[in-house]
């Protein structure tokens, strides 16, 4: 699914992309490299999409639970996870490839 032009969204900061009626991620840059991880915190349902991003760690706006976007583990219990999903540039344009 299209997110948009990969200039859009500069190192640093992050989006929220719809991808279906139940499903958003959050698609973050990260040094020009980009991830896109679920929005939903486990915790309570918090829009990680609307936290703080610091280095590779999206942090929940709710209650600070803090997830690494490269492998969507969580920085205080690895056993507890949040949804990644590949993301492909092409031509400038960044992609969030579905299962």
């Amino acid at each position: 699914m299209r997110v948009g032009a990969a200039r859009d969204i500069p190192a640093g900061h992050h989006v929220v992309v719809e991808l279906d009626a139940d499903r958003s991620v959050a698609v973050v840059n990260v040094d020009g490299r980009f991830y896109a991880v679920d929005n939903l915190c486990p915790h309570r349902g918090g829009p990680l999409g609307e936290g703080r991003l610091t280095g590779t760690v999206l942090h929940c706006p709710w209650h600070g639970w803090q997830f690494y976007v490269t492998t969507g583990r969580m920085v205080q219990n690895r056993a507890v996870r949040i949804a990644c999903y590949p993301v492909v540039v092409e031509n400038g344009e960044v992609m969030v490839v579905l299962p």
